[in-house]
């Protein structure tokens, strides 16, 4: 298998993570690129030529992060990071949507600062900034819920590393005592650990 993607993507961080938490990175061959640099071979795969795009063994592609990571999940024997019914998955499916959420701010709030600061537009950008501080006062709150390693928890340590990444200066942290120690302990498991953001 195959998977593009950029290893400063949180999305990407998030497929990488649970490929190593189920044992399957051993079979994935990790493939670099940019969104932004044409990439034939990914248009060709993914015709929204977006990131992470995972090629399986029979050429077939899957995307998006959730799709990915259910299809890992569906192919080990150990433990399962999505239960596959009941109030458990709809906990771990609700997570990961908070998380996913977080970077689907956080990802264009980073790309709106990369404009001419005369381009930018501060109505989106405090809209961004609120809607991560809300999903952080939240998580600090129902940090409980987290609980043992799963789709949900992952993608929530990718969310909260990307800001750790991107957006030192705003110290999250502050006043979420909870969610920060939660976080501390969660990044050192081996799929957070190396998967750390880095630039190409």
């Amino acid at each position: 298998m195959r998977l593009f993607g950029s290893p400063m993507s949180p999305y990407v961080r998030k497929v990488r993570a649970v490929a190593i938490e189920t044992r399957l990175d051993g079979q994935i061959k990790f493939v670099p690129c940019r969104v932004r640099e044409v990439n034939n071979e990914l248009r060709n795969a993914n015709p929204l030529a977006r990131i992470p795009t995972l090629i399986r063994d029979d050429g077939q592609a899957l995307y998006d992060s959730p799709v990915i990571c259910e299809y890992f999940d569906s192919l080990h024997d150990g433990p399962k990071l999505l239960p596959a019914a009941g109030e458990a998955r709809w906990r771990v499916l609700r997570t990961q949507a908070l998380g996913d959420g977080i970077m689907d701010a956080a990802v264009p709030r980073r790309d709106e600062l990369s404009r001419p600061e005369e381009q930018r537009s501060s109505d989106w950008l405090k809209i961004y900034v609120e809607m991560i501080g809300r999903a952080l006062d939240q998580l600090d709150r129902e940090v409980d819920v987290l609980g043992d390693v799963s789709v949900g928890s992952i993608t929530i340590g990718c969310a909260l590393g990307y800001l750790d990444f991107r957006f030192q200066d705003d110290h999250w942290r502050e006043g979420r005592s909870r969610l920060a120690a939660w976080f501390d302990a969660f990044s050192q498991r081996a799929s957070l650990a190396r998967t750390t953001p880095c630039q190409l």
